[in-house]
């Protein structure tokens, strides 16, 4: 099954490897953690990575935004990006016209300069795949890994922006959905980045995440997994707009278990909630407290959604769609 190494495999091969010991190094690999934090003469420099493989029309502006919401999401402004443009070898020149347009255009909507990189193309690929990585400066590093028993849990926009979008684009035809329903699914996309989101609540957080593969319930475990904490969350509380459900429902899907990139996860100090909703509102990002954080009561840390206790990654929902879509090719 594709998708993310699974945390155990992260922890055995991959967080111990890391080369030399360097103690500026403020946030290295750890899980749940998307960005690395460098203390440097301007502050604290914030640094992620991410690939990402899709159509020409979707992989630069998705790319752009994906690996500057995992800087944002750290409490940094997303300024530099490097991108690695990996073309199949008979794509035209069209298509590296697409996407360097949209890189650039998604670049500019965020104050973000793309300062190199590397182009070329393969003969492996069956579609266009671009790694960026987003560089952007700190006052203060807010980490996936920093829930403090007390704290809220808020979520901001929706579950499922991103899965939205992609149900509609991708699967559209297959659910039977009428063209309208189609149209504003896919127009989720314009609403990916969280940075706005992030500079609304990073003062008041003591932890962010953005959700993105396995969705918001992954997103929350990871969260809860990074701080060694519980997270209590009422699903009634998630968002989930009319869309969502209406495509979720045709796919028989989990609204929370799907491609969740666009919402930000935090949380934040009771005292500081209101003021954090506040905020957000005066931003006009919408946004609600879905749970609570507490001391871990085992030995593992723990969704505890609506009574389920979770303490696995799901495996997003819509992986199972696009396999059954390329068996029937």
């Amino acid at each position: 099954m594709p998708g993310k190494v699974h945390p155990d495999a992260l922890i055995e091969h991959v967080f111990g490897r890391t080369g030399e010991a360097d103690d500026t190094v403020l946030l290295g690999p750890a899980e749940g953690e998307d960005a690395a934090a460098i203390d440097w003469p301007g502050g604290t420099l914030v640094v992620s990575s991410d690939p990402i493989s899709l159509a020409a029309a979707e992989v630069g502006t998705l790319g752009v935004h994906i690996a500057c919401n995992d800087v944002a999401a750290s409490g940094a402004d997303p300024r530099w990006l490097t991108t690695v443009l990996l073309l199949p070898t008979e794509s035209d020149d069209a298509t590296l016209e697409t996407i360097t347009r949209d890189l650039d255009a998604a670049a500019r909507t965020i104050g973000a300069t793309i300062v190199g990189g590397h182009s070329e193309y393969v003969d492996a690929l069956e579609r266009p795949l671009v790694s960026l990585t987003a560089l952007g400066a700190a006052d203060r590093v807010v980490p996936t890994g920093g829930a403090e028993p007390g704290d809220h849990v808020i979520m901001t926009k929706a579950a499922a922006i991103e899965g939205t979008a992609i149900l509609a684009a991708d699967f559209g035809d297959q659910l039977g959905i009428d063209e309208a329903l189609r149209t504003r699914g896919e127009a989720f996309l314009e609403e990916i980045s969280v940075v706005p989101d992030a500079r609304a609540v990073r003062s008041f957080a003591t932890a962010m995440h953005d959700p993105t593969e396995g969705g918001v319930i992954t997103g929350l475990l990871e969260l809860a997994r990074a701080s060694d904490v519980d997270l209590i969350v009422d699903r009634a509380a998630v968002t989930v707009r009319e869309e969502t459900a209406t495509l979720c429902g045709a796919a028989d899907v989990d609204p929370l278990a799907i491609f969740g990139s666009g919402a930000l996860l935090a949380t934040v100090p009771e005292t500081d909630l209101d003021d954090c909703l506040e905020a957000l509102e005066a931003a006009d990002i919408e946004a609600a407290s879905i749970g609570t954080v507490r001391a871990r009561a085992g030995e593992t840390p723990t969704l505890a959604l609506d009574g389920e206790s979770i303490v696995d990654p799901v495996t997003d929902e819509l992986y199972p769609l696009w396999e059954a879509a390329d068996a029937g090719d």
